[in-house]
């Protein structure tokens, strides 16, 4: 007679007694509440995770409910995301997929924990999270991959693991080519006005940009390179201010994002400064806002839709169990030449 050697199916007291606490303590941490001490709360998970108990709500919202992936957006005030997010809806309504869109740029401070906002996927249903341009900490990382909860980033601000599924675009090469273009029109006093330095993407720009100026023989001036803290208007401003401060100006300015461009055209015409008379400007990101400036903004288009619908396609692969070629897909950039650039002046 064959004899089963699975384990009996664990219960809140068994994990209970092998953690030493009450069972109402073990269901306390079950439903995510707050007055548990963290020390215990950790114990707590490691022994659920390691029993592989599933409450009720995870076992009925597997069971029942239709796929939903939250998508964690820093900001929604900024065409890139709006464009990204666009990419993501359209084509999850093709999927027959729900869209929960979240904040981080609003969350009240009492966020919660990695280890509570983990569980609360999984109890809520949902198929995995992607998160754009925002900074995801390896705690969270960390507490998501014990669950084995799918996690795609877009953009991210701070390099993902080699295991952590990610999607952008080619900015390196985007960068060397805004640099490129600019040479190409006689340009050499260039400057690059950039969001949060320590960005990935932000990198990858400036080193793009250095690498054409480099292989032009040009020098590198870190007076023209500008760090702007965020990838918005008021970087562009400040920006600007600071290269009319130099001696000797720069003739054209790479922008790191169409929004930082759009600040250091608002900003020059308060200095009486003609955008591409007297400074050029190109962008980066490729957006409608940027298109619909005056002058209409030279910009290194990003395939931003296909971003948002490579990530969400790649995130559901995942929750189906297939194994993914690679952990980072790669869009191609390209140059697209509006009003905003022009040879110097003589």
């Amino acid at each position: 007679m064959a004899v089963s050697t699975r384990p009996d199916k664990p219960t809140l007291a068994t994990v209970a007694r092998q953690t030493g606490v009450s069972a109402p303590t073990v269901s306390k941490v079950v439903n995510g509440r707050d007055d548990v001490a963290p020390e215990t709360r950790a114990r707590v998970l490691a022994a659920l995770e390691q029993a592989g108990y599933q409450s009720p709500l995870q076992r009925r919202s597997a069971a029942e409910a239709g796929t939903v992936v939250e998508v964690v957006l820093d900001v929604l005030d900024s065409a890139y995301t709006v464009e990204v997010l666009n990419g993501i809806l359209r084509f999850a309504a093709g999927a027959d997929v729900e869209i929960l869109v979240s904040l981080t740029g609003t969350t009240p401070s009492t966020r919660l924990s990695p280890e509570r906002r983990a569980q609360r996927i999984i109890d809520e249903g949902r198929a995995g999270m992607i998160v754009v341009t925002s900074a995801f900490s390896e705690a969270q990382l960390h507490a998501f991959r014990r669950r084995q909860i799918p996690v795609v980033v877009i953009d991210p601000l701070n390099p993902p693991s080699a295991d952590v599924v990610s999607v952008g675009a080619t900015n390196w090469a985007g960068g060397k080519a805004a640099t490129e273009h600019l040479l190409e029109l006689g340009h050499r006093r260039i400057a690059y006005i950039g969001g949060i330095e320590g960005a990935e993407c932000n990198q990858a720009r400036l080193h793009g940009y250095m690498a054409a100026l480099m292989a032009q023989g040009v020098p590198v001036d870190p007076q023209y390179i500008v760090s702007g803290g965020k990838f918005r208007r008021d970087s562009g401003v400040a920006g600007l201010k600071a290269l009319l401060k130099l001696e000797q100006r720069p003739t054209a300015i790479f922008a790191g994002s169409d929004s930082i461009a759009l600040g250091v055209l608002s900003e020059a015409g308060r200095h009486g400064l003609r955008i591409p008379d007297d400074i050029s400007l190109i962008g980066f990101d490729g957006t409608s806002q940027g298109q619909e400036a005056v002058p209409a903004l030279t910009s290194v288009a990003q395939p931003l839709e296909e971003m948002g619908r490579a990530a969400l396609r790649s995130l559901l692969r995942q929750a189906r169990g297939e194994v993914l070629d690679s952990h980072r897909v790669e869009l191609a950039t390209q140059v697209i030449v509006r009003d905003s650039t022009a040879p110097p002046a003589a």
